[in-house]
């Protein structure tokens, strides 16, 4: 199975808030991703697509990659806690309040899909797959027949 990565480090926003979107788009195709992230009202989805078009474009640069973008689909999807910077805020009586202003590292792993290859079956190998089978009684089937 063929494997890219790409990943957007220090983006500024939580790693709460951008795992929200991550979860909507882990595991479904590549193209329902973008289709999902565009129609997203959060402001780290359009961020998020950009990672994503990275990482399909790490695997078409691969020597292994079939060319057939249908079956991408996305592996992983997370965000991880990036630094934050600390800055300070008035507060009522001469205090100061700090504030954390977050960033995340975002990570998209894009795998192919393996293909399925249906196999063909013959009539002698309908016939071999199914034995018969034996009827299985219950005791207390057994003692009343007797």
């Amino acid at each position: 199975m063929i494997e890219a990565e790409a990943t957007a480090r220090g983006v500024r926003t939580s790693a709460q808030k951008a795992g929200l979107v991550c979860e909507l788009i882990r595991g479904k195709n590549v193209n329902q991703a973008l289709a999902t992230l565009q129609f997203t009202r959060k402001t780290i989805a359009r961020e998020l697509a950009k990672v994503l078009r990275s990482a399909v474009a790490n695997l078409q640069q691969q020597d292994a990659f079939s060319g057939d973008i249908d079956r991408l689909y996305v592996a992983a999807c997370y965000a991880n806690q990036g630094p934050s910077m600390k800055r300070v805020r008035p507060a009522p009586m001469g205090r100061a309040y700090r504030v954390a202003k977050r960033s995340a590292h975002l990570t998209v792993r894009v795998a192919e899909r393996p293909l399925k290859i249906a196999r063909v079956s013959t009539d002698t190998d309908a016939a071999a797959a199914k034995p018969a089978r034996a009827r299985k009684t219950s005791k207390k089937a057994e003692t009343a027949k007797a």
